[in-house]
């Protein structure tokens, strides 16, 4: 079964693997390896994650980053930090900009920026971002290694007739998490993009994550975080699945 494959993968991976900050898949099929220049990230941008955080929709896109550092691939394993216990699932749309820069763009022109798609696990540290002093820690919490598994590969934007009519599930050992749909995005992706476009060049292979649904961890009673020996699915109708085995940091 997948969850015996990734129980298999976890102790392969006992040993803790060196981050690249690389792509995990080829982006346009000459095998060049590439680093994407910056990640963004977006917080609260689904109506039902919003509501079961109960907090109000934003009224523009809270932008927040993480490190190249977290990049990690199909099948690697999600390592859980030794000071963060509370490690948290986000099933997020991916989208990475290319082959030319933009900035000041439109929304109604934003996507033609757009190199393709993937799937992302945004794995959050739900310690360190809501419990730590000055309110917390939201790009720390977000940028230990391996917080960031993408893939499967790039599906390119002309194969996605509208990224706002993806559904999006999250699995841990075969129990369903998450479930819901682009189309509940408060700010679209043609939105995000325009926004983070306001006098900021966006270089080719910026990669932007879009949000989460309801149904993570952190909002559960009570709450249910990524544990040793754990295998968590994220799956987006018409991009992919990724699978990864969850593993102590040793």
């Amino acid at each position: 079964t997948m969850q015996r494959q990734l129980g298999r993968l976890a102790r392969r991976f006992s040993s803790r693997p060196a981050p690249t900050g690389y792509f995990p898949f080829d982006l346009d099929k000459s095998g060049l390896r590439v680093i994407p220049p910056t990640i963004f990230a977006v917080g609260l941008n689904f109506k039902s994650h919003a509501n079961e955080l109960k907090k109000p929709f934003p009224v523009e896109p809270i932008i927040f980053g993480k490190g190249a550092n977290t990049i990690t691939s199909n099948g690697s394993p999600i390592i859980i930090p030794k000071q963060e216990q509370n490690v948290d699932y986000e099933c997020e749309l991916a989208v990475i900009l290319g082959p030319k820069p933009c900035v000041n763009v439109q929304p109604k022109d934003a996507l033609k920026y757009v190199l393709g798609y993937c799937v992302a696990n945004d794995v959050s540290g739900r310690g360190f971002q809501f419990e730590r002093p000055n309110g917390g820690q939201w790009l720390r919490s977000k940028t230990f290694d391996s917080f960031l598994p993408l893939g499967p590969s790039l599906v390119p934007a002309a194969a996605v007739a509208d990224p706002q009519a993806l559904t999006m599930t999250t699995r841990i050992n075969g129990e369903v998490m998450q479930s819901g749909s682009t189309g509940d995005m408060i700010f679209s992706v043609a939105d995000i993009i325009s926004f983070l476009s306001i006098s900021t060049t966006l270089l080719p292979y910026t990669l932007i994550l879009t949000g989460t649904p309801a149904g993570v961890g952190t909002a559960r009673t009570p709450p249910r975080y990524l544990r040793p020996g754990d295998a968590v699915e994220v799956s987006i109708g018409g991009i992919g699945s990724l699978s990864n085995p969850v593993i102590a940091e040793t």
